[in-house]
């Protein structure tokens, strides 16, 4: 999996550290709220990707470790940063299911809009749980699927047909349960509704032209509910994904 995800965002690097949404998206002051900052924390980024979480966070914390698998978002995250003259930021080279930092290490791990790419969740729960020290703060945003089972499968299958590391957006419940059977204390704290203009959603990840004629058509012969729930529009084509933040606490 590793491999796939390394393939996929390798050459949509520039495009991900340009995309608006990820470098300026209303959930980004919320998750630097959540993460509670106050200038003394050591904080973990998990799938950085072109370090917009980590450089929000790096402006209100003493230190921050940008982790991603794909060394191309690195390298863009890096020189992001630097244009910014950001200098207390960290860039590694990592897996978020094997993190290479001892226990308790951080006071803050964030998380945003890579957790559907981890094909072993629980494991990254149990890994941000570890490295931070008792009364940290876990703030992960994510894509999050519908509670109805058929809005679920639907997001999650177009998801996976324009870009094949998608592995799942978990529902609003699922990451509720699973952060507390981690042993966190967890909340949603935000939602958001993300419109997407469709062709440059799969521009992004380079998905193939039959892959797009596959998405469009399911788009199109959606039912009316299923059509009403994602916003889904024709021209210009597109639909909308549901956002959410939410923030776990490891007790103290």
């Amino acid at each position: 999996m590793a491999g796939n995800v390394q393939d996929q965002f390798g050459p949509a690097a520039r495009a991900y550290a340009a995309f608006s949404y990820h470098a300026a998206g209303p959930d980004l002051p919320v998750i630097v709220e959540a993460a509670g900052l106050t200038g003394a924390e050591t904080v973990l980024d998990l799938g950085t990707g072109a370090g917009h979480t980590a450089m929000a966070c790096a402006r209100h914390a003493a230190a921050v470790v940008a982790l991603d698998i794909t060394p191309e978002m690195l390298a863009a995250a890096t020189e992001l940063a630097a244009s910014r003259r950001i200098d207390n930021i960290t860039f590694e080279l990592g897996d978020a299911a094997r993190l290479p930092f001892p226990d308790a290490a951080f006071d803050v791990v964030t998380c945003r809009v890579a957790a559907h790419h981890f094909p072993d969740l629980p494991r990254v729960i149990r890994e941000a749980w570890r490295v931070l020290r008792p009364g940290g703060r876990f703030v992960i945003a994510d894509t999050i699927a519908p509670e109805d089972a058929a809005a679920d499968t639907f997001l999650n299958t177009i998801e996976f047909l324009r870009d094949p590391s998608h592995v799942r957006d978990c529902r609003g419940s699922e990451w509720l349960r699973l952060l507390r059977a981690a042993g966190f204390e967890a909340q949603m704290v935000f939602r958001m509704v993300l419109a997407l203009d469709g062709a440059d959603w799969v521009a992004r990840q380079r998905t193939p032209a039959e892959k797009v004629g596959v998405i469009r058509r399911l788009l199109d012969e959606a039912p009316p509910a299923i059509r009403a729930q994602f916003e889904i529009r024709d021209d210009p084509w597109g639909f909308s994904q549901p956002i959410a933040v939410i923030r776990a606490v490891r007790p103290a």
